[in-house]
């Protein structure tokens, strides 16, 4: 979902807190959510992610729920929201605006087709557990798709565009068609632990089999769109062969809460992490194992017989 808000602020402009003078100097977009546009920014050498908005209500909702978060995470986290400021345009009118440290990262998709697939045991873990730690925190995240999700170095998954984070209890704010529990009528919209397992396993399935879900999401009508829909497209798939059992569970609403999901995950994948770390020895390297063990026999009588 993207916005008509638009500041225009262009490359090289510098933003000004109203109340706190910093400076920071804008690089370029990094992207734009429903409720405002993030910007890659520097200042004093070290670069954030300065988010800005028109809407002051919506933004002050996801500054409470970075401060909740930093107020729960270790020390290592705490520095995540930088700061929170307003920025005088020179039209004359203010825009909110908060800084966050700038996550350095590439899709799911891009990371696993970069790196290989043997880590994608490791990024679903990582991102459970991150989806666990905003439950725990008081908060869902809501719009959870790909574009919302970055892997760093080794499969390290980060959240980022907190817009859709909502307060347990309450109706999901922000939220992605597809991703979402409501469009195939597999539950509400109200904003559980349950509600973020649904989208993590869509994001899965989507992951392996994007053609798949586009073709069934242009085709498929209303009344029709329930969650074994979706988990015919994961039978037919190889890469989530092993996860049948868990993606059921996850559509289904069976996770207590995401810990619950990722102690699942893990013990579902990590017999097939290990497989793929060992794996079976090559044709040619039997071969050569065999040859090399006759030759060795032939020495050994060969030797023996001519010492008699």
């Amino acid at each position: 979902m993207t916005t008509s808000f638009d500041p225009g602020i262009a490359r090289g402009t510098v933003i000004t807190g109203k109340w706190k003078r910093r400076r920071y100097l804008v690089e370029r977009m990094l992207g734009e959510g429903a409720n405002g546009k993030v910007y890659l920014v520097e200042r004093d050498r070290v670069r954030y992610a300065l988010k800005v908005s028109a809407d002051v209500v919506d933004l002050q909702s996801e500054i409470n729920v970075l401060q909740s978060l930093a107020d729960q995470r270790t020390s290592e986290e705490r520095s995540f929201l930088v700061d929170v400021d307003d920025y005088c345009h020179p039209e004359g009118r203010d825009y909110p605006f908060y800084v966050m440290r700038y996550v350095r990262g590439i899709k799911m998709s891009e990371y696993l087709a970069k790196h290989g697939t043997d880590w994608f045991p490791l990024i679903g873990f990582h991102l459970l557990g991150r989806l666990a730690s905003l439950h725990e925190a008081g908060w869902v995240f809501g719009d959870l798709k790909p574009e919302n999700v970055l892997v760093g170095d080794y499969g390290k998954a980060q959240l980022v565009d907190f817009g859709g984070v909502t307060e347990l209890g309450k109706s999901v704010r922000q939220f992605t068609e597809i991703y979402d529990r409501g469009y195939w009528t597999a539950g509400s919209r109200s904003a559980d632990a349950q509600y973020d397992i649904f989208s993590f396993a869509v994001l899965i399935i989507q992951l392996f089999e994007s053609r798949r879900i586009a073709q069934l999401t242009a085709t498929l009508l209303p009344q029709n769109r329930v969650a074994e829909e979706l988990m015919k497209i994961a039978r037919q798939s190889a890469p989530l062969q092993p996860l049948q059992s868990w993606l059921r569970k996850a559509l289904g609403g069976g996770f207590v809460n995401a810990r619950d999901a990722a102690a699942s995950w893990q013990k579902t994948l990590r017999p097939v992490a290990a497989r793929r770390r060992h794996p079976p020895s090559p044709r040619w390297m039997k071969r050569m194992f065999v040859i090399s063990a006759m030759m060795l026999a032939t020495t050994v009588i060969w030797f023996i017989w001519t010492n008699q």
